[in-house]
């Protein structure tokens, strides 16, 4: 069985999509149709930069898709790969669950751009700029991680984000909070806190204004039927029905990225090559959390070849 990932936001990187874009009139397309839908030449930005601007969060999270799904585009078109016949399941880590479910046809592109851009808009605007932060706790599973996180709140928020693999748990929360968690690190036997150069505390009860907004905006653009199941970062487990796809991407803007369960849960189901289009982010994350799967991380048009002869 092969599962289908997509990168989520720190992915991103200035000339990202720039040698597919030249490659492929197929890329070329899906960065023109996000630039029409979104009103905004991101694509320059992508190839562009400046870095400061494809990092906002606004900007990122779309840029990170349109790079995946023109990957994707090129892989089928070119390739001749359909993401139905060669695939067993779909999974995004945070925003790349947006892509996962463009990939499978429950969101269209131009639908799937504008979605991300206001979902990044809404995680800036829910939290004043330095009022909150995250963290990455390296060498930390996620006993440690929660042990932390509860030891630093001191009555403000301070939650699991993200448990990525065995040894990588990201925490988010109020800024003193967190900065409390990268002081105590060493005392929960954790290697050390790095904060992330994020603009607002993801994945935590801090974004519940951007929540409501995203409930808004999915009640008005829902997601269609999937070509195949979506392992849903909320609950690390296999979801088909668009009603839950729906009411999942609105816990997920609060709730914590399971990641590391989801790695589990498509293996323990049979999954033994994962394919990360867009990115080599989740790759290693895999690696660790399933040694003996097969990981192939697919970015530039030598990969795609290299993927469409392995698995055409």
């Amino acid at each position: 069985m092969r599962a289908f990932v997509f990168p989520g936001q720190g992915s991103q990187k200035v000339g990202m999509g720039a040698d597919l874009a030249e490659a492929s009139t197929i890329a070329r397309e899906v960065f023109e149709e996000v630039d029409d839908a979104l009103g905004q030449k991101l694509s320059a930005i992508m190839r562009d930069g400046p870095d400061d601007q494809l990092t906002l969060t606004e900007n990122a999270q779309p840029a990170i898709m349109a790079n995946a799904i023109a990957t994707l585009r090129v892989l089928e078109k070119e390739g001749g790969i359909t993401l139905a016949d060669k695939g067993d399941c779909v999974a995004g880590h945070s925003l790349g669950e947006y892509t996962a479910l463009c990939a499978v046809g429950a969101f269209s592109l131009a639908d799937t751009a504008r979605l991300l851009k206001l979902r990044g808009r809404a995680m800036q605007a829910a939290v004043p700029v330095g009022e909150g932060a995250m963290a990455a706790l390296l060498g930390a599973d996620i006993e440690k991680a929660q042990a932390l996180a509860d030891a630093a709140a001191e009555g403000q928020v301070c939650t699991v984000a993200n448990d990525n693999d065995p040894t990588q748990v990201v925490i988010s929360g109020h800024a003193e909070a967190i900065e409390r968690a990268i002081a105590l690190a060493k005392e929960h036997g954790i290697k050390r806190g790095i904060k992330l150069p994020v603009s607002a505390p993801f994945h935590c009860p801090l974004m519940q204004p951007a929540a409501d907004a995203m409930d808004e905006a999915l009640a008005a653009t829902p997601p269609g039927a999937l070509r195949l199941p979506l392992y849903a970062n909320v609950t690390a487990s296999q979801v088909t029905d668009p009603e839950d796809v729906r009411r999942l991407l609105v816990e997920q803007v609060t709730g914590r990225v399971r990641w590391r369960e989801s790695v589990l849960a498509m293996t323990g189901a049979g999954v033994e090559h994962f394919v990360e289009l867009g990115g080599k982010v989740l790759g290693p994350m895999i690696g660790r959390i399933a040694p003996d799967a097969a990981v192939t991380s697919v970015v530039t048009m030598d990969d795609i070849e290299a993927l469409a002869e392995e698995i055409g």
